[in-house]
């Protein structure tokens, strides 16, 4: 399990970003965290991989565990060697290296130089279309296939928890079913856990099991995806559908900050 114990952010040394949130990922299992922009949720990701120092930031209260040890005190390589690897928003691919190459960069915490050819085979398994262009400049590809690459990438480290961030910005939708059939197949067939950050709320609830809704750095809603599916607040808010199903206009929606029955 990943676990999240209470934990504040803070950068710069005054700005609070997080306040007290836990959450809990169960091992096999693919969690989604929902939330608007600016919610938090991008820091909880850091907060975990252990990124935050990059932007002067830092956990100040509470812990980050996975199964039962710390990672919140540890640099980010030393989290990735434990088993936790971050997909990052905006497929981050290095554009002048080619599609293996950008894998074998994805292995540089493994040494066993077998291990690693077996690892680019079974990425290739999941995703075809980069044997294809293995030898190619990783800045051509599509960005359905940079965003491949880079779960792939993530993938060659062999983590137990992967958390990802917005996996289906910028996609076409059908690309963004295929891509999203992929992170279910990964929990079926590697039994891999997910940490899942994502704005299309209705995708990440149809893959999840469990959902947590952040806003202004704390979770105020969680529960099993089917749950959180037909909660009339997410169906209003989430997945602008008011109570007969039809959906809504954003202008209707302007309410939404003011009313925020979850809270009560």
């Amino acid at each position: 399990m990943l676990a999240l114990n209470n934990i504040e952010v803070v950068y710069d040394g005054v700005i609070l970003v997080l306040k007290g949130v836990s959450l809990f990922a169960e091992e096999g299992c693919i969690t989604t965290l929902l939330g608007a922009n600016g919610a938090g949720k991008t820091t909880t990701l850091k907060a975990i991989s252990g990124l935050l120092r990059t932007e002067r930031g830092e956990v100040t209260k509470g812990t980050v565990e996975l199964d039962g040890e710390r990672l919140d005190r540890l640099p980010p390589h030393t989290v990735v060697k434990r088993g936790v690897t971050q997909v990052f928003e905006g497929r981050r691919v290095f554009e002048n290296l080619t599609v293996e190459d950008n894998l074998i960069a994805g292995a540089h915490t493994r040494r066993d130089f077998a291990a690693v050819r077996e690892g680019i085979g079974r990425v290739y398994d999941i995703f075809p279309p980069l044997r294809e262009r293995r030898y190619q400049a990783s800045g051509y590809l599509s960005g359905g296939e940079q965003q491949m690459l880079v779960i792939g990438r993530a993938l060659m480290s062999e983590p137990k928890v992967i958390l990802l961030d917005e996996p289906s910005l910028g996609l076409a939708p059908r690309l963004v079913e295929e891509i999203f059939g992929i992170i279910r197949r990964l929990r079926e067939e590697r039994s891999l856990t997910v940490l899942l950050v994502e704005q299309n709320a209705a995708m990440a609830l149809d893959i999840a099991d469990r959902g947590y809704v952040m806003e202004n750095g704390r979770i105020v809603l969680e529960g099993p995806a089917e749950s959180l599916r037909q909660n009339s607040d997410i169906k209003e808010f989430y997945l602008g559908l008011n109570e007969v199903g039809a959906r809504k206009s954003y202008r209707d929606l302007k309410h939404y900050r003011r009313r925020k029955r979850w809270l009560s």
